[in-house]
Parts: structure tokens; sequence; C-alpha cells
């Protein structure tokens, strides 16, 4: 038997895709599901995820018949980048605050990159923390610590 959807990208997409559907109705499952004029907390969970699954078996299905194959290999540095950008965003805004995490996460996202250019990351940076101040703090009124 040969394994040639082990390189196929749709079909890892839609193994994705259903990964994150089941893991949604996976963790919605002791919630109330309700009906659909009166949703409990699972019903919106669990819908949503079964879309993504039945999505991804049709991405998945397609990525088989194509048999379209990977082009490259999965370049390493901006995939640890990238993934450590985001944990720290997510330890920064407990230990240090919101604009700090926001720091924290754009710049390290834009050195996952090519072409990192510090003055337009910085521009970047700084117009992103004015609209996510007003927009979170202000506008919505979340408790996030600034600093």
């Amino acid at each position: 038997m040969k394994r040639e959807f082990y390189n196929n990208k749709d079909f890892w997409a839609g193994m994705m895709l259903i990964g994150i559907g089941g893991t949604a109705i996976f963790i919605a499952r002791d919630y109330q599901f309700g009906s659909t004029m009166r949703m409990g907390p699972s019903y919106f969970p669990t819908v949503l995820g079964g879309i993504l699954a039945l999505f991804g078996i049709y991405v998945m299905v397609q990525g088989l018949r194509s048999k379209e194959k990977f082009k490259s290999k999965w370049p390493l540095r901006p995939l640890l980048i990238l993934s450590l950008s985001i944990i720290m965003f997510g330890v920064l805004m407990d230990v240090a605050g919101l604009i700090p995490a926001l720091v924290v996460l754009i710049f390290g996202t834009a050195s996952a990159g090519g072409e990192f250019k510090f003055i337009e990351v910085l521009l970047l940076t700084l117009c992103l923390i004015g609209l996510s101040v007003a927009v979170f703090v202000w506008a919505l009124g979340l408790n996030f610590p600034l600093i």
C-alpha cells in the first residue's frame, strides 16, 4: 500500500479542520445542548465543530483526489518563532500587561518573516497598541492591565 497522502497538503488541512471540530465537540459535550430556540452553552461549539469537521472531510477528500503534494519542506525557524511569540503573549498578559505582551507578539511574529524592517514594525506596533487599547480597554471595558 502506497502512502502518498502523507505529503498531500489538502489532506493535512482537512485533518486539522476535523481535529479542531472534533475537539470543540469533545469539550462541549458536558454542557447542556438546548434547542434552536433556547440554545444552551454547548449548542454553538457543537454545531460549529460539526461544520468544521464536515468542511475538513470535504477538503481531505478533495486533497486525496487532486494528489497535490507539498512543494517544499516546512521552515522550522518561523514555526518556532511564531509559536513562542504566541506563548509569550499569553504568559506576558498575566505577568506584564497588555502593552508589553503586544510588543513581544508583534515584534516576534514580524521577525519570523524574511523582511524585517525595524521602523515599519515599530510603527505597526504603536498603531496596533493604540487600536487594541481603544477597542478592548476603553470601548469594551475589559479589565486588562496595561503595564
